[in-house]
């Protein structure tokens, strides 16, 4: 008699994830010293040294995978500092440190609050490339570092204006935890820088930074390293902040002693507001264009 078989898709064999639950193994074999253990639940077995190049793959394969779950193509990738805070969180440190009357604490505590506008501009140009490409058959995701400081107000302007967005965290040894403003299903932890800043530029169509320190530089040169050497694609990179940046990095220098060729620094360009960076892209890629510094749209698309 021929059984029926309703479902044409039915699996021929159960999954890993089926297997791993269903089976215990048998009490002689269940002690921590036992091998029995199923390599794929094997902690102790999935964290030897010789296992590297296999939790490298897993740590490049899940955000890929769950990045083609939920349609993401493209992205703009904001660099910057962990310690630029919001304005409103610079005034209220200031405040605070008048209270002391500590000199030095009150000017560090001016400078954020003059470096706060790195803050606000990341976060209104977040929003602002959300908003405006929304609409796009295939839609522009910010992505960031995931941590404080630029990376939540990236995150969080993507958040406000009702968008999606990325965030890229990873495990460092002064623990650092994920902005709130990260969209859930796109929170990613990793233990490995490279593979951290690979997925920064697989997708990206963009890469935007602002002010920061190593971390910040170690990003931004990397990328100008690849699209330099023709490693990667050239795409924009814009530098928020022509001042800060020209006093930290002396590129005539570099130009002058030989170092970099002339050409080589037309691949960056200097920024200072949200809509500034955005007309780039929309010149780069043929996009909507703003009327004027004040957000006022020209037609669109």
């Amino acid at each position: 008699m021929n059984q029926r078989i309703d479902d044409l898709t039915a699996r021929n064999f159960p999954s890993a994830e089926e297997e791993a639950a269903g089976l215990a193994p048998p009490p002689l074999y269940s002690g921590p010293e036992s091998s029995y253990r199923l390599a794929f639940t094997d902690n102790d077995f999935l964290l030897r040294s010789e296992l590297r190049p296999v939790r490298m793959q897993l740590e490049l394969l899940k955000p890929e995978l769950v990045q083609q779950h939920h349609r993401i193509e493209s992205t703009v990738v904001i660099f910057g500092s962990a310690r630029i805070a919001s304005r409103e969180v610079a005034l209220q440190r200031l405040e605070a440190a008048r209270a002391t009357a500590d000199e030095a604490a009150i000017k560090r505590a001016e400078t954020q609050v003059s470096m706060s506008r790195y803050y606000e501009e990341a976060r209104r140009f977040a929003a602002l490339v959300t908003d405006r490409s929304r609409s796009l058959a295939t839609p522009i995701y910010v992505c960031t570092g995931g941590g404080p400081g630029i990376m939540e107000a990236g995150n969080r302007g993507a958040h406000e204006t009702g968008g999606k967005s990325l965030g890229l965290n990873i495990v460092l040894p002064h623990e650092q935890q994920p902005n709130p403003y990260i969209t859930p299903e796109l929170c990613f932890r990793f233990h490995y820088f490279a593979l951290r800043k690979m997925h920064f530029l697989m997708r990206s169509v963009a890469l935007v930074c602002f002010p920061g320190g190593f971390g910040t530089l170690d990003e931004l040169f990397e990328t100008m390293t690849l699209i330099q050497t023709g490693k990667c694609r050239r795409r924009p990179i814009l530098l928020f902040g022509q001042d800060f940046w020209t006093r930290l990095i002396n590129f005539d220098l570099l130009i002058e002693t030989g170092m970099i060729n002339a050409g080589d620094v037309e691949l960056f360009r200097y920024v200072e507001t949200a809509e500034q960076a955005w007309q780039v892209l929309a010149q780069d890629y043929g996009l909507d264009v703003l009327k004027d510094g004040n957000g006022d749209h020209a037609e669109d698309m």
